[in-house]
């Protein structure tokens, strides 16, 4: 999700927090950025697509749902022009163990049809602390490969996953609506659902060079409809597993733009935060704007990595 648009202000400029922030992740997961310096060492990146500008009018055409609820490997892996290797990791799960009786709804960013409903989407809704737009479109790689395409690839993976664990897994959207769903209905859905952990799928649209991964936070925030105390610090909890596991199953780095390289950013102009009453992070994968980032992106592997390490930090989470 690039920064421009609804739900994604460009950030305040704040002090560092470098310190206790690092110390938290690196507490949860020993070794894991280390692991990652090495990876990166060795050169194991490949290039992709390129520049910063969103490109949401190039996106493809849109899948529809089908009868029978599409699975990991029935999603396209290819990038416009470009043929990938798709292969769903046979590594099981590190994090083992039931999750009957669990919820966990997974929030794919944007809809593949949001751009056929302008009007739609740019309709404004009160996200608790103020009014922003229903939606975006979403941001892509140069060569095409939309946001929504990736959200909602990894979103099946990841059900795959949590499902195979007991879990109970929802979608907020799945291909099956026109666009949207707004933001606030969004954070409405987990909120019915009553979710023990809510993960909204997200690839950042920034610019060349800026590379790497971030999971958002809410901030503590308690202003008009929008009260986040009761979950800031499970929130925190949730996210920093997934960051941990992220690197570890990815070999991706924390972002090198946001987050003093903690791979945590809080923000508190998010309606999805906003207005969640339960457990909720965003977690922005890469920045589609990157060569080498948008290369990782658009690999059906890589994605399946990069599911297995969100629904890690999920499982870890829901373990306590």
């Amino acid at each position: 999700m690039s920064y421009v648009g609804p739900d994604f202000e460009p950030p305040q400029p704040r002090r560092s927090r470098r310190g206790p922030l690092t110390v938290a992740l690196a507490a949860l997961v020993p070794g894991a950025l280390a692991g990652w310096l090495v990876w990166q060492a060795v050169g194991d990146h490949k290039e992709g697509g390129s520049d910063r500008t969103a490109s949401a009018a190039s996106s493809s055409t849109p899948r529809s749902a089908s009868p029978s609820r599409p699975s990991a490997s029935a999603t396209d892996d290819t990038k416009p022009g470009t043929p990938s290797a798709p292969a769903a990791s046979s590594s099981a799960p590190v994090v083992s163990g039931s999750l009957k009786g669990k919820v966990v709804v997974i929030d794919p960013g944007h809809n593949p049809a949001n751009f056929q409903h302008a009007s739609e989407i740019n309709r404004k809704v009160n996200i608790g602390t103020n009014w922003k737009e229903c939606d975006t479109t979403g941001t892509s790689t140069n060569a095409g490969y939309t946001e929504a395409r990736f959200t909602l690839d990894v979103a099946h993976r990841m059900r795959d996953i949590l499902e195979k664990q007991g879990a109970t897994v929802k979608l907020t959207q799945d291909g099956d609506r026109s666009f949207g769903p707004c933001v606030d209905e969004r954070a409405r859905i987990g909120n019915a659902a009553h979710a023990d952990a809510v993960v909204s799928i997200h690839a950042d649209g920034s610019a060349a060079g800026n590379r790497g991964f971030h999971v958002i936070l809410p901030a503590s925030v308690h202003a008009g409809a929008a009260d986040t105390r009761p979950i800031v610090a499970a929130s925190r909890d949730l996210g920093e597993h997934i960051a941990g596991l992220f690197v570890r199953e990815t070999g991706s780095a924390p972002s090198n733009y946001v987050g003093d390289g903690t791979g945590l950013v809080v923000r508190k102009d998010l309606g999805g935060l906003n207005l969640s009453t339960v457990p909720k992070v965003f977690i922005e994968c890469g920045n589609m704007r990157d060569t080498k980032d948008a290369a990782l992106l658009t690999s059906g592997a890589w994605r399946e990595k990069a599911a297995r390490g969100i629904s890690e930090g999920i499982v870890g989470f829901l373990h306590g």
